[in-house]
């Protein structure tokens, strides 16, 4: 089994819940909303750098069940519990990026939230959930993320759930840090 394939491969996104969120599979009625997502700046300013195209969103949303179906990971549509409407997305992915040091066979951690959505700490819960699926489903022995140096709300949650700089680095000429994290006891949670 390589480290990119869970041990209890899944073809679809699981639904995991947190205290206010649903975690589920995107869904073509999340279309809207995940285009509204993709240019808000305070989303699309540490993702990119630019507001997505239409698309450019639906091609990103059609990726998310690919990845499920060919790696056994992927990202997770963020439910707010609530009001039952799509804020954001999170996961693993593996986007084969032309980056130093490598992390090609590692699932790279991210997230992104609608901006209403930002600064509730609901970045760190949902991550939190998802390291725990992580954990306990992916063989990897740590996973990966990529964050802008500037972005550090992004920063503090990937060091709340346990996660280290280890490279500095440039992804599409723009500065870079590389964070790991250790694959934790599936008892573990992250700190």
């Amino acid at each position: 089994m390589s480290e990119t394939e869970g041990k209890g491969r899944l073809t679809s996104a699981p639904v995991l819940e947190t205290q206010r969120t649903i975690l589920r599979p995107h869904r073509l009625e999340d279309f809207d909303a995940y285009c509204a997502m993709g240019i808000e700046p305070a989303v699309f300013r540490f993702i990119g750098g630019r507001a997505r195209s239409r698309e450019e969103s639906w091609q990103r949303l059609l990726r998310h069940p690919g990845m499920w179906s060919l790696l056994g990971f992927g990202f997770w549509a963020v439910e707010d519990k609530a009001s039952g409407r799509f804020i954001g997305e999170v996961g693993f992915h593996e986007l084969k990026r032309a980056i130093e040091p490598s992390i090609d066979g590692t699932p790279e951690a991210g997230w992104s939230l609608m901006t209403d959505m930002q600064g509730l700490r609901l970045g760190t819960e949902i991550m939190r959930r998802v390291l725990q699926w992580g954990d306990e489903m992916l063989a990897s022995p740590r996973t990966v993320c990529l964050i802008d140096p500037e972005n550090t709300a992004s920063l503090g949650v990937a060091r709340k759930c346990d996660f280290h700089p280890y490279a500095r680095t440039t992804y599409n000429d723009q500065p870079a840090i590389l964070l790991e994290r250790p694959r934790h006891g599936s008892a573990a949670p992250c700190v």
